[in-house]
C-alpha cells in the first residue's frame, strides 16, 4: 500500500478529531453532534450527482475503480526500463532485430511489446513513433479524465455543502419561537459546510493531485520506452542508448540504471 496515502488520510481524520475533541473540552457525546448523516447524505449524493450530470457515466465509473490506484505503492521503474531497452538493444545488436520477437514474447508491458512487434515487422521509423505517441497521447488523455471526475467532486462538495447550510437556516428562520435553539440550529446548520470541505480537501482533491502524478510518471516512462525502441531500430550502440536513457532521470535515480545487469556496459554488445 502507498504510504503517503495512508498516512495522509489517517493523520487527516486525527486531526479533525483532536481538534473537534479540544473544542468541546474532549466531551464525546458533545463531540458526536458533528457526526449528521442527512448532511452527509446531502453533500457527498449532491457532489456525485451535479459529477454524473457533468461527465459520461462510463468516465465516472473508471474514475471510482481507479481509486484503488491511490493506494497501491508505486510500480513504475524507469531505471527498471533502460535496463529492459538496454537489454533488448543488446540483443539485436548480437543476433539482429527478428530476435527481438522471442525476448517480447514474454513481456507484460503491452506497450512496449506493439512498439517492439511494429520494429520486428520493418515499419517505417517515423510511423513508429506516430503510432506510439499517438498511443501515448490517447492513455495521458483517458487518464486526465479519470483525475478530472475527483476535481469535479472537489469543486461540488463546498458547493453542495453550502446548500445545505442555506436550507437549514431557512428550516430554522421558520421557527423561531424557541430562541434557545437558535444558537444548536445554527451550529447544525453549519455542519453541511463542515463536510462539503472535508470531501473537497480530504478525498476528491488529494485523490485527483495523486492520479495526475502517478499518469505523469506512467508518461515519463513511456516516452523513455519510445525513445529506446526508436534507437533499437535505427541500430545504436546499447551503451549509447543508455546513456541518452538515463538523461529522462533524475540524477539520483541513473544509479539504479545498469543494476540488474541488465543493462549498463553494453558497448559493442559484450556482456
Amino acid at each position: 500500500m502507498e504510504k503517503g496515502t495512508l498516512f495522509g488520510i489517517v493523520f487527516g481524520i486525527v486531526a479533525l478529531v483532536v481538534t473537534g475533541l479540544m473544542q468541546v473540552e474532549f466531551d464525546i457525546p458533545h463531540f458526536l453532534t458533528l457526526f449528521n448523516l442527512p448532511s452527509i447524505i446531502l453533500v457527498l449524493g449532491g457532489a456525485i450527482a451535479s459529477t454524473l450530470i457533468g461527465a459520461p457515466f462510463d468516465q465516472f465509473r473508471r474514475a471510482m475503480r481507479a481509486a484503488r490506484i491511490v493506494f497501491r505503492s508505486p510500480t513504475l521503474d524507469p531505471a527498471e526500463a533502460i535496463n529492459k531497452i538496454v537489454g533488448l538493444a543488446n540483443t539485436a545488436r548480437k543476433e539482429g532485430v527478428l530476435a527481438l520477437e522471442d525476448s517480447v514474447a514474454a513481456m507484460d508491458d503491452e506497450f512496449l511489446k506493439k512498439g517492439i512487434m511494429l520494429i520486428v515487422d520493418g515499419t517505417d521509423p517515423e510511423l513508429v513513433k506516430g503510432i506510439m505517441e499517438t498511443e501515448l497521447s490517447y492513455i495521458d488523455e483517458r487518464h486526465g479524465d479519470v483525475a478530472s471526475v475527483y476535481e469535479a467532486i472537489g469543486l461540488f462538495a463546498p458547493s453542495w455543502g453550502m446548500k445545505g447550510t442555506l436550507i437549514a437556516l431557512i428550516l430554522m428562520l421558520q421557527d423561531l419561537d424557541d430562541i434557545g435553539m437558535v444558537g444548536p440550529n445554527m451550529a447544525m446548520a453549519l455542519i453541511t459546510t463542515l463536510y462539503g470541505a472535508i470531501v473537497a480537501s480530504l478525498w476528491a482533491n488529494p485523490f485527483a493531485s495523486k492520479l495526475r502524478i502517478v499518469n505523469k510518471d506512467e508518461t515519463l516512462l513511456k516516452t523513455v520506452l519510445i525513445e529506446g525502441m526508436l534507437s533499437i531500430q535505427a541500430g545504436e550502440n546499447p551503451r549509447i542508448i543508455e546513456e541518452k536513457l538515463k538523461s529522462f532521470l533524475a540524477p539520483a535515480m541513473r544509479s539504479d540504471v545498469g543494476a540488474t545487469g541488465s543493462g549498463g556496459g553494453g558497448g559493442g554488445g559484450d556482456e
